[in-house]
């Protein structure tokens, strides 16, 4: 199946993991990915990626205090991209396989 919104996607994503940020780009695309995350942001970024909609303040409270608020927004959206692109990829796969 082909994905017309696919090269608008994709420029999405890399403007999040590559563009200039506040964090590493290496963190982010961590993130994204849900591999090799740092220990203090593993379980906000697995949460993210397994139930999003669990995520509480005091989930976020205690990356916010040691990495900031900016770098836990982008922490969060590359995440949140991340964790929605491998879940789309996985739909349209069980489309075509359909």
């Amino acid at each position: 199946m082909t994905d017309p919104h696919a090269p608008l996607r994709d420029r999405v994503l890399s403007s999040v993991l590559d563009g200039v940020a506040e964090t590493d780009r290496s963190l982010r695309h961590a993130a994204a990915s849900c591999v090799g995350v740092p220990a203090d942001l593993e379980p906000l970024v697995a949460k993210i990626h397994a139930n999003a909609y669990r995520v509480t303040d005091d989930d976020v409270a205690g990356p916010q205090a040691k990495h900031g608020d900016d770098a836990v927004f982008e922490i969060i959206v590359s995440a949140a991209l991340g964790a929605s692109r491998r879940r789309l990829l996985a739909g349209l796969a069980a489309l075509d396989q359909a």
